[in-house]
């Protein structure tokens, strides 16, 4: 699913509210999701799951390809871990 299915099914699931209203709230959510994610902060939805950042060390990695060693920079990386609602109906147990 897309961001726009997802405002679409939204919309059409609550039709007192506006398209361009359901998008707005939509856009919300994901901005402040991104916003606490770039500050480190750890979002949690609770029954869908968590969302965090994880850092990766710098390191020496090869190239594939000519097999020359090359260094890899540190970053920082989204990480998500599934709730116990969301992992229990993807494997049947609801």
């Amino acid at each position: 699913m897309i961001r726009s299915e997802l405002i679409q099914k939204i919309a059409d699931e609550n039709p007192h509210l506006y398209q361009r209203d359901v998008e707005r709230i939509v856009n919300t959510i994901f901005d402040e999701v991104t916003s606490a994610m770039s500050r480190g902060d750890r979002v949690e939805l609770r029954g869908f799951g968590a969302f965090s950042v994880k850092k990766r060390d710098a390191r020496v990695g090869r190239n594939p390809r000519t097999g020359e060693t090359v260094s890899v920079d540190e970053k920082h990386v989204p990480f998500f871990k599934t709730g116990k609602l969301l992992r229990d109906r993807l494997n049947g147990n609801v």
